[in-house]
């Protein structure tokens, strides 16, 4: 990575210094503080201008790869395959998702943020300061909670009980969807994290949560409730949840797009959705917020 001072990003930029750091103050460049010092990766900036740059009409602004990031979904990954919308899936979680978007390199980030905000997703779309064209599509409702063994052999039947057991919970990585969730869950019981008995290292996805549960690595975990039954596991209910597409406004008509809220609408999606379990579609392919 090419890293520039604050002196060398002015030069590159061809800035004065001063309005660099008002740039910086307002949170409008991309920029990282190490050790006291704001260093610039060059490839970034580069990003960065180009992000403004005014195109004649004719010229085709470049399309981001046909790929959904973000939180994986086995309701998403069928309606992708079903919708015959040519768009693959890459799960990374949550926020790895939203800062491929942010770089361009995904159409859409499929996200369920978590914090006391009213709703979450739509919180964090609002304050993406990148993300000037955001719009955000419903695509489900999911039931989030606690994954346990077949009969439950710890009678964990909630949150308290597993922090009071010491229990080894399996966790996600920071910035995943449910882990959001577990952090804002220990705080609002008033404990602190080092009162969980982690299984490390992380798992990078829900279904990979459920296997840890399933071989013995771990006693519980949290996840969806379609994640349970396709392990069959024991599922304790804890949340429902948003979860959306987030992209940018040009991409919202690309036919891919489209091809896959077209299938929202239909009665197999509902359908497939009761099958997997603990998912509530009544918001599906709905806007839910733009700016």
């Amino acid at each position: 990575m090419d890293l520039l001072t604050t002196a060398e990003a002015a030069d590159y930029l061809r800035l004065g210094e001063r309005k660099l750091y008002e740039l910086v103050a307002k949170n409008s460049i991309p920029c990282s503080k190490v050790t006291g010092k704001w260093l610039f990766p060059r490839n970034e900036l580069d990003r960065w201008v180009l992000s403004g740059l005014a195109r004649p009409d004719g010229m085709i602004a470049p399309e981001p790869p046909p790929i959904v990031g973000g939180s994986q979904d086995d309701l998403l990954e069928w309606s992708l395959r079903q919708a015959g919308s040519g768009l693959a899936s890459l799960a990374e979680g949550t926020a790895g998702g939203v800062a491929r978007l942010l770089r361009g390199e995904i159409a859409a980030a499929a996200i369920h943020f978590h914090s006391d905000a009213a709703d979450p997703n739509v919180e964090a779309a609002r304050a993406m300061p990148r993300l000037h064209d955001a719009v955000l599509i419903g695509f489900t409702r999911r039931e989030q909670g606690l994954l346990l063994p077949p009969g439950n052999p710890r009678s964990l039947n909630s949150l308290a009980d597993v922090l009071e057991s010491g229990a080894k919970i399996a966790v996600r990585q920071a910035g995943a969807g449910a882990q959001m969730l577990l952090d804002v869950l220990v705080a609002r019981a008033g404990a602190s994290q080092r009162r969980l008995n982690r299984l490390e290292p992380p798992c990078l996805t829900g279904p990979e949560l459920a296997a840890a549960i399933r071989t013995g690595r771990a006693d519980c975990g949290i996840a969806t409730r379609a994640a349970a039954r396709a392990a069959g596991l024991e599922f304790v209910s804890l949340a429902w949840e948003n979860f959306d597409l987030l992209m940018r406004q040009r991409t919202y008509f690309q036919p891919s797009i489209q091809a896959l809220i077209r299938l929202m609408a239909q009665d197999s999606f509902a359908q497939r959705a009761a099958e997997l379990t603990g998912y509530d579609t009544s918001l599906a392919g709905q806007v839910r917020f733009f700016h």
